[in-house]
């Protein structure tokens, strides 16, 4: 059964620490720290910001839903579920992955001194 782009917003704004916002022709979905989801208009589906081997995994448990962007947006995470082909339990886990990588402070990096 589809997924409405209006069930992906209530499951997305009901993580921790969520907002709306308008991204470039878009709805996004942020963190305090970045963007982990975007609805295309005019299309059934959503994009989800993974990192590499959170996308291989996500494209291999469902590959009739969940593809990588094509080009070098692809190469670095961006997926596109298909909410005419995915379930609502491998959405809701998709999202929750995405959301979990973009609520994860990155480690801070050392100084080098300077001699």
């Amino acid at each position: 059964m589809p997924v409405a782009k209006s069930r992906v917003r209530s499951i997305a704004l009901s993580f921790e620490n969520v907002s709306e916002v308008q991204h470039m022709d878009r709805r996004a979905f942020r963190t305090p720290r970045k963007i982990f989801a975007t609805l295309p208009p005019g299309e059934a589906a959503v994009n989800l910001l993974f990192d590499p081997p959170t996308q291989e995994f996500f494209c291999e448990q469902a590959p009739e839903a969940i593809a990588p962007l094509p080009g070098g947006w692809g190469r670095m995470g961006m997926s596109r579920c298909d909410l005419k082909a995915v379930d609502e339990a491998t959405l809701i886990s998709a999202l929750k992955a995405a959301h979990g990588l973009a609520n994860t402070p990155r480690p801070k990096r050392k100084r080098r001194s300077q001699k």
